[in-house]
């Protein structure tokens, strides 16, 4: 089973390099299904093997030319300071056994992983079937306050969650901002780096972290993300954003699909 795994985590990688997100969309099953690691905790881990994967990304598409630091810089600062916050005061308070619906017990785990994959779908169908106005203007100015409160809203899913928050980065980038798709993936990796890397270090006083695993499914998953961009440099943006849509779509449906009927 941990074979499985560790090539789950190298097409985490591809993920993330290819689309510039659905990292935690994998990572967070990989480690809870594969790798038998508590719900709450696996969102800890999700962050660092998704936040220096994403960081390799980032590299690459900084090198082509694929960032957009502006929109980095207003939202990361935001949905850093989200997260940190979250992971650090809220997490902590959370108790295991929230409450019974008939005979369904709702664990902080299962509601962890419902409310990821309800988020997921949402955000797949804008990506599938919503055509973008793409910015072309040398004058256009990104809506920097819009930026901010985004960023918020981001780092506390980013928080809740352990997800990186490229599912829902994409899509406001490319949306709210009219970022080209191949920007908006590589301005995401970034993005999604700063959140997570950030909000790791805020747990790790919290956890005892198994640090062989970790590194050796994060090396796979770095490895896989320079696969992904020498892949997504040949692909279309149009195609990349459907791509990316229907892969958020099938992820967040099994994920409920797992939880609430297969257990």
């Amino acid at each position: 089973m941990e074979i499985i795994g560790f090539i789950a985590a190298l097409v985490i990688g591809i993920s993330l390099g290819l689309i510039g997100g659905g990292g935690s969309i994998l990572t967070i099953p990989l480690l809870v299904y594969l790798f038998h690691i508590q719900p709450t905790i696996a969102t800890g881990y999700s962050l660092f093997i998704v936040g220096v994967s994403s960081l390799a990304g980032a590299y690459t598409s900084y090198r082509n030319g694929n960032i957009h630091f502006k929109a980095v810089l207003y939202f990361g600062i935001s949905s850093i300071i989200t997260v940190v916050l979250i992971r650090r005061l809220l997490i902590p308070i959370i108790p295991e056994d929230l409450f019974k619906i008939g005979n369904l017990e709702v664990t902080r785990s299962l509601l962890t992983m419902v409310l990821l994959a309800l988020v997921m779908i949402m955000a797949s169908f804008k990506m599938i079937y919503k055509t973008p106005a793409l910015n072309t203007s040398k004058n256009y100015t990104m809506p920097y306050g819009s930026a901010i409160l985004r960023g918020i809203q981001i780092g506390i899913l980013t928080g809740l969650l352990g997800a990186g928050g490229g599912f829902l980065i994409i899509p406001v980038l490319i949306f709210s901002f009219h970022l080209p798709m191949k920007k908006a993936i590589g301005s995401s990796l970034l993005i999604i780096a700063l959140n997570a890397l950030f909000g790791f270090v805020s747990d790790l006083s919290q956890y005892d972290i198994h640090w062989k695993l970790l590194l050796i499914i994060t090396l796979n998953a770095v490895f896989g993300t320079f696969i992904g961009n020498a892949i997504g440099l040949k692909i279309s943006g149009e195609k990349l954003k459907k791509s990316f849509g229907i892969f958020v779509l099938l992820a967040g449906m099994y994920i409920i699909i797992h939880e609430l009927f297969l257990k």
